[in-house]
């Protein structure tokens, strides 16, 4: 008897269950298609056992409008370097690959199947959703009550696009399908990460940082192309500047603001809370909000523990300026809950281009709290310039739900390098004595 063996990369390993839902997200290059691809013909060997009776199988994509966009050449090439064919009970013809059992796999996209004619699938075990960030809500709520089997099993591979994509909401959501097992995996989770791949990576980090989270590392399709700060991200997440980064206790908590003022139609509020420790900036914090009252801002604040005996504040400069609903400004509102307050003067004309160059040139010394700042570090990754594309010439940062996030971080930076934070430069000269 011939013994095949399977090589699976560690990160799969949860995936080996016996789970009605599998799911693989993560990055290109992670070996995710070739993992099911080999998990399939495994099922399809494994399946016949006493009955004698063969799996069926079908492979999804949303479109399909023909096999080359299918997994079927990529099944067939696995079957080919394993040296498994027609001896095995694998069969390939034009639409379809014949497995042990008279078992079968079909190739299909999901919008050429109808409430009536999914009922084909009724007596299928695997159903395999490759490329499923495409998916619809619409195919996917045919298709799961559809595959009914007992012991049949729903597997998903995506690259992540967005959080509202349904394939996001049902498997990384805040409530999964009961049982659902569900990996990460990019790049380096492959130890078969070919040369040539390395070579693209570092490619499209070198000349497409805008786009290289969504493509190589997982990320969300969060990143604007053009962006101010995508270089500095994807350097970030790529020295792993973006994780786990604990407060100093006996650092004061510095919290820089953008001031957002209060009612319906009023701009975001948005805060970073931060420490200056040695020459890092550790990020640990973010907190934004729509036309809430400074009350609630603080309560924000309290309930996280950043009381006035441990942060202090920093405004831009309309932190002089008195509210129109609260009649007062916010840095006496914030000093009469306590606070000390620093408010950075106007810097005039160019002011926004200032706080960008000053943050491109600070970034390689900042540490995220992942956990705690990912909606900020969302607005900074799609801060960019907006242009004028009939002209081809660049009119400033687009003020939109990004920017009040990027100028609170901005202000920052510019906090950072003002006089009062810089090393004292100290001069020296050597004198020789015998």
């Amino acid at each position: 008897m011939a013994t095949l063996e399977f090589k699976t990369a560690k990160v799969f390993q949860p995936l080996l269950a016996q789970s009605r839902y599998l799911g693989a997200w993560g990055g290109r290059g992670s070996g995710k298609s070739h993992f099911f691809a080999e998990r399939l013909i495994e099922d399809a060997l494994c399946e016949p056992g006493d009955t004698g009776e063969g799996i069926r199988a079908v492979c999804i994509r949303e479109v399909q409008k023909d096999l080359a966009q299918s997994s079927k050449l990529l099944i067939e090439s696995k079957l080919s370097a394993y040296g498994i064919g027609e001896a095995h009970g694998f069969k390939v013809f034009r639409d379809v690959i014949q497995t042990p059992g008279d078992g079968l796999m079909i190739f299909k996209g999901m919008q050429d199947y109808t409430a009536d004619s999914i009922k084909s699938l009724e007596g299928f075990k695997r159903a395999w959703w490759e490329e499923a960030q495409s998916a619809t809500l619409h195919s996917l709520n045919m298709l799961r009550p559809t595959l009914r089997a007992e012991g049949s099993q729903l597997w998903f591979s995506w690259n992540a696009r967005r959080k509202t994509d349904p394939v996001d909401v049902m498997l990384r959501g805040a409530e999964l399908p009961t049982g659902a097992v569900v990996v990460k995996a990019n790049w380096r989770d492959n130890p078969w990460f070919t040369a040539e791949l390395e070579q693209e990576r570092l490619d499209c980090l070198r000349m497409q940082p805008d786009q290289y989270d969504h493509i190589w590392e997982g990320g969300y399709v969060s990143v604007m192309a053009g962006a101010y700060f995508a270089k500095s991200l994807a350097q970030a997440k790529e020295e792993n500047r973006i994780g786990r980064v604990a407060a100093d206790p006996l650092m004061t908590l510095r919290v820089f603001v953008d001031i957002g003022g209060t009612g319906a139609k009023a701009d975001a509020f948005s805060m970073w809370v931060c420490q200056f420790i040695g020459k890092e900036i550790r990020i640990l914090d973010y907190y934004e909000a729509v036309g809430q009252p400074l009350a609630t801002h603080l309560n924000w604040m309290r309930g996280k523990g950043y009381t006035a005996d441990k942060a202090q504040f920093w405004l831009p400069h309309d932190g002089d300026t008195q509210d129109k609903v609260i009649d007062v400004s916010y840095r006496s509102a914030l000093e009469a809950a306590g606070y000390v307050v620093t408010v950075i003067p106007n810097q005039g004309k160019g002011a926004a281009g200032f706080r960008v160059d000053a943050v491109r040139r600070l970034f390689p010394q900042m540490w995220f709290n992942a956990e705690t700042t990912q909606p900020g570090i969302d607005a900074l990754g799609w801060y960019h310039e907006k242009r004028d594309e009939a002209r081809n010439i660049g009119l400033g940062p687009d003020h939109d739900w990004a920017s009040h996030g990027a100028d609170a971080f901005g202000l920052m930076a510019v906090a950072y390098e003002a006089p009062a934070n810089r090393p004292v430069k100290i001069e020296y000269k050597r004198r020789l004595t015998s």
